[in-house]
């Protein structure tokens, strides 16, 4: 397993931007993960996601994709993107043990306080991969789609119905001409 993070914090107060851990725990397929890092602390940013907040992305094989779609969505296949938002029964309405919504809307960390846990995107590269083939563009182009897409589910947006989908679709491609570099 490879993962990337931020350096560990001194003591003292929160710094109050996002943090994002990346891990790369298949073979597949290789990911740049400071790529996928600056990317989604991009998005988080462009988002306006404040205070000491924390998001892991996670890539994963089609076994493990597979399992925790069966699992969490009843569905028996590999997928490329899972999103789990922070938002357990016992957690508020929101990401932290103590208050708040999800993004911009959150009101700011005092110091002292635990990092907000926004929650986790899991992606499957060879999934990645074979969809990229597809829709004709690179693996590396599809993987960060994805990350994007993920990123997006963890902070409230959703594509149920066709209106909610062309505003989703909409900030995903924006945010991808503005963070992501076509390779």
């Amino acid at each position: 397993m490879t993962s990337v993070g931020p350096t560990p914090r001194r003591p003292g107060p929160p710094e109050g931007a996002p943090s994002v851990f990346a891990a790369d725990e298949q073979d597949d397929v290789d990911v740049d993960l400071n790529g996928v890092v600056a990317l989604a602390t991009a998005v988080l940013q462009a988002e306006k996601v404040k205070g000491d907040c924390e998001l892991a992305v996670t890539f994963v094989d089609e076994e493990t994709i597979a399992h925790l779609n069966l699992e969490f969505l009843g569905e028996d296949k590999p997928t490329d993107v899972l999103a789990f938002p922070i938002d357990d029964e016992i957690v508020e309405s929101g990401r932290s043990p103590d208050s708040g919504s999800t993004g911009p809307d959150r009101p700011d960390v005092e110091p002292g306080e635990v990092p907000i846990l926004l929650g986790d995107v899991m992606v499957c590269p060879a999934v990645a991969a074979r969809n990229a083939a597809e829709h004709g563009r690179s693996t590396d182009d599809e993987v960060a789609m994805l990350v994007v897409h993920g990123i997006l589910h963890v902070l409230g947006m959703d594509h149920a119905d066709p209106e909610e989908a062309r505003a989703m679709f909409a900030k995903q491609d924006d945010l991808l001409a503005r963070f992501h570099r076509s390779r």
